[in-house]
């Protein structure tokens, strides 16, 4: 089973250059059966660019998340910092492999579906 995450462009392309390799999140998807991640580069692209399959699944405290991925996280101390303020867990989801499309798909045409999920969704 795959998720479709939206992620913003800026970190998607960062993906799928190899700059990062890990895609950080505060709360993930409960089933543990997931192996891929269908990206859609959210606005301004509103695109699904490719997919990557998953490695790992980290989950620690923000301080320990951040001394595990830092050198392959593709962001910097400040915005991690900033996106966990306050929590007292984070996620780091390990890139194993990707696949990045030769051309965008479009959400509605290509997957049916209507509109972007906030954080992810469940995709067949």
């Amino acid at each position: 089973m795959k998720v479709l995450m939206s992620i913003k462009p800026e970190f998607a392309l960062k993906i799928f250059d190899g700059s990062k390799k890990f895609e950080f999140r505060k709360s993930i998807y409960k089933n543990e059966n997931i192996s891929s991640v269908i990206v859609y580069a959210s606005s301004p692209m509103k695109k699904v660019i490719g997919e990557f399959e998953i490695k790992n699944v980290h989950k620690d405290s923000p301080r320990k998340i951040w001394k595990q991925t830092k050198s392959h996280s593709g962001i910097t101390k400040k915005f991690f910092d900033e996106y966990f303020q306050n929590r007292e867990s984070a996620y780091a989801i390990e890139v194993k492999s990707t696949n990045k499309y030769r051309t965008p798909k479009c959400l509605k045409e290509d997957y049916n579906i209507n509109f972007a999920p906030q954080s992810f969704m469940y995709v067949e």
